[in-house]
């Protein structure tokens, strides 16, 4: 395992100068705070021993190249106190000055409220959501195990280029949602020993004393999980002592733990040393006031009436860092050089996942679906992992315990799991490929965004399309995060039948199009799953919801000889499936997923009746908002009125485009528990309607005209 930076003399040491430094550190927490007029410096105060210790001498990473390869990922979960992390990454010297800590919280600055991945150099991913930094943290950690396991498996623990260490801060909030006990059960029974969790055990929130809403022994629970648990309390001898050879020891302790997640719960004092609002909800998310910012400097042995004081002295010896990040870097390159003269094949293919570039001619591999048939897109989607398996061997992903409804294992491919753990239905190891979440969405989400972010693996998780409102938060942060995370939302309508209305979704499809970001994408058949499912890999910046039908639906045919055109087209989010035939159209359809055959079967009955009908599959309203207004006009010709969209959910959105003298069919209310025949004919899901609902569109369109 790699060495922690200790004197030459082989002893940890804290100079006058540490000392100082975390000094600097907590005053720029108060001075930044009272020039915004709001924000959160009790916790950035209290932490600064902590995140300084963790920055200057047990993470690995170069603040001069904050996208090295090499380093170790360090999440601030508790992303209210951003300065925790802003302050550290101007001490060590990731490009941050102070005036950046000056605009905390100003337009424009890379200092925002929270911490925006993308946005400030040395942020691994957006935090705010309380636990969601925990729950990336913990993806980051899977994600590491399994890179190593496809591109290094054979070396030797601590001796490979990729072994490191994932660290998080994670606050009482964290640990209190309910994402948190998901993510933390999961990484237990995973034994993820390169996560280690520092636990800001502060015993305060915004309403002051946590006793009001919390009671239950946080450090108990964790032991209970399986995690690898120390304590440490700074007020054990009734002062406050700020012990950081010891809390250096149990973090070094928590590192060199490689068979379970380590957890080390601080006991700090929020707001230390601020003498009049120390220990206290006051001191959370507010400024101190300038009586209480001069005392608090008055205490540090500050000048109260400086603000923004950084000595030169401390900061130098602060940067000093850059040359430790130097020597880790010098040996790390020396690793990697290695295995790459020894790996060239591996490292080809770390290379081309690591920009996200897909190999050539992988779409060769996609199943064609014979027409004749009756397939569900969530079957077509399974047949469409299970060929792609061999040819991208950075897509992995499973489902939170629905794996046989979300057809979400590829076949042969082994489960992550310790080997250990295996069971007669799932055998794997520690680098195996399918994914099992458990019955936690709230978790998967998060998880998944952890693994987009720490490299050039593709995942993707499954569960019903009506518990996307448990993954609801994840899933807006990897659109906000423009991550590469593919959900496989199955069971997407009524047509799931008998299990009724708890499990129909019929607000989701909207609700979820609202998410800016977030493509929303309900294939009509099988070949336009593939072509879906080929469209999504080839976007490397945005999340991408698959909303798949538990029921079979006919494979169209698309043939030379049929109406019916190919669904390549699908790739551009709507596109004409079946052209009016005699001439241009009277009448335009709009279908999604399993509603197309419907809209189809609709336009024979118009075209029987002499009335010029379009079929538009428009699978993804994302995709073909992209597209130019020349080609948006070509598939819906603004001088055709007549539209009726038809869709097995809520109608409310599809009046922007079938206009005022268009009809939506599709759901007001909730469905029932029946054969999903009967539930499409119960509530209207019909072609006759379909068809009833066009005729009185065209009249509407006659009678204004």
């Amino acid at each position: 395992m790699r060495t922690p930076a200790k004197s030459a003399t082989g002893r940890f040491e804290w100079s006058e100068l540490d000392r100082r430094a975390v000094d600097v550190a907590r005053a720029l927490a108060v001075d930044a705070v009272e020039e915004a007029g709001h924000g959160h410096p009790g916790t950035a105060m209290s932490l600064a021993p902590a995140a300084y210790l963790l920055f200057q001498r047990l993470l690995r990473h170069d603040p001069a190249d904050p996208r090295w390869t090499g380093r170790d990922r360090f999440v601030l979960s508790c992303g209210h106190s951003s300065l925790t992390l802003y302050n550290q990454l101007y001490l060590s010297g990731y490009g941050l000055e102070l005036d950046d800590i000056k605009a905390l919280r100003t337009a424009g600055s890379l200092t925002p409220a929270h911490p925006e991945y993308g946005h400030t150099p040395g942020v691994e991913t957006t935090t705010g959501p309380l636990g969601q930094g925990l729950g990336n943290a913990v993806g980051m950690a899977m994600a590491a195990r399994r890179e190593r396991g496809l591109f290094d498996p054979e070396a030797a623990p601590g001796e490979s280029p990729f072994d490191h260490t994932v660290w998080a801060i994670a606050s009482e909030g964290d640990l209190e949602e309910g994402v948190a006990h998901e993510v933390s059960s999961l990484a237990g029974h995973q034994k993820l020993g390169n996560l280690v969790v520092l636990y800001d055990e502060n015993r305060i929130s915004i309403e002051d004393d946590r006793q009001i809403a919390h009671s239950e022994d946080v450090v108990a629970r964790y032991r209970a999980y399986g995690w690898h648990v120390q304590q440490i309390d700074w007020t054990a001898t009734g002062s406050y002592v700020e012990d950081v050879p010891a809390l250096y020891a149990a973090l070094c302790a928590a590192r060199e733990q490689t068979d379970r997640p380590s957890l080390v719960s601080l006991r700090t004092i929020i707001g230390w040393p601020s003498p009049g609002k120390q220990n206290s909800g006051k001191i959370h998310g507010a400024a101190l006031g300038a009586q209480e910012v001069a005392a608090t400097k008055e205490a540090m042995g500050l000048d109260p009436e400086l603000r923004f004081q950084v000595p030169a002295e401390v900061l130098a010896h602060a940067r000093q860092v850059g040359e430790r990040a130097r020597l880790d870097r010098a040996e790390w390159d020396k690793r990697e050089q290695d295995w790459r003269a020894g790996s060239p094949e591996r490292a080809a293919l770390f290379d081309r996942t690591s920009t996200r570039e897909l190999p050539e001619g992988w779409a060769k591999a996609l199943p064609v679906f014979e027409p004749g048939q009756a397939v569900a897109t969530r079957k077509a989607s399974g047949e469409v992992l299970n060929a792609l398996a061999s040819v991208l061997p950075e897509l992995w992903g499973g489902s939170a315990d629905l794996a046989e409804s979300n057809l979400t294992t590829m076949k042969g491919e082994p489960s992550f799991i310790p080997e250990e753990l295996s069971t007669d239905t799932f055998t794997g190891h520690r680098y195996g490929r399918t994914l099992h979440f458990g019955i936690r969405e709230h978790a998967m989400g998060a998880i998944l965004n952890g693994i987009a972010l720490h490299g050039g693996t593709r995942p993707y998780g499954g569960t019903f399309l009506v518990f996307s409102d448990y993954m609801r938060p994840a899933v807006r942060l990897a659109a906000m995060m423009k991550l590469p995370v593919t959900y496989v939302w199955t069971h997407d309508s009524i047509g799931l039948g008998e299990d009724g209305p708890t499990h129909q979704p019929i607000e989701h499809l909207w609700s979820l199009r609202l998410i800016p970001g977030l493509d929303v994408v309900r294939p009509a058949d099988a070949n336009e799953t593939a072509a879906v499912w080929a469209s999504v890999l080839r976007r490397t910046d945005r999340p991408a919801g698959l909303c798949l039908s538990r029921q079979n639906l006919p494979v169209l045919d698309r043939s030379p000889q049929s109406d019916i055109e190919s669904a390549e087209g699908a790739a551009r989010g709507g596109y004409i499936l079946a052209e009016a035939t005699g001439g241009t159209p009277e009448a335009v359809l709009l279908a999604t997923g399993s509603e197309v055959h419907i809209a189809l079967d609709a336009r024979r009955i118009l075209q029987r009746d002499g009335i010029r009908t379009r079929v538009v599959s428009m699978p993804c309203l994302e995709w073909f908002d992209e597209q130019s207004q020349e080609y948006r006009d070509l598939v819906l010709p603004p001088q055709v009125r007549a539209r009726v969209s038809v869709e097995a959910g809520s109608a409310l959105g599809w009046y922007a485009l079938v206009g005022d003298a268009g009809q939506a069919v599709g759901l007001d209310g909730f469905g029932a528990s029946a054969p999903y025949q009967a539930l499409y004919e119960r509530y209207g899901l019909t072609a006759e309607r379909v068809a009833a609902a066009a005729r009185s569109s065209v009249a509407r369109v006659r009678g204004r005209s």
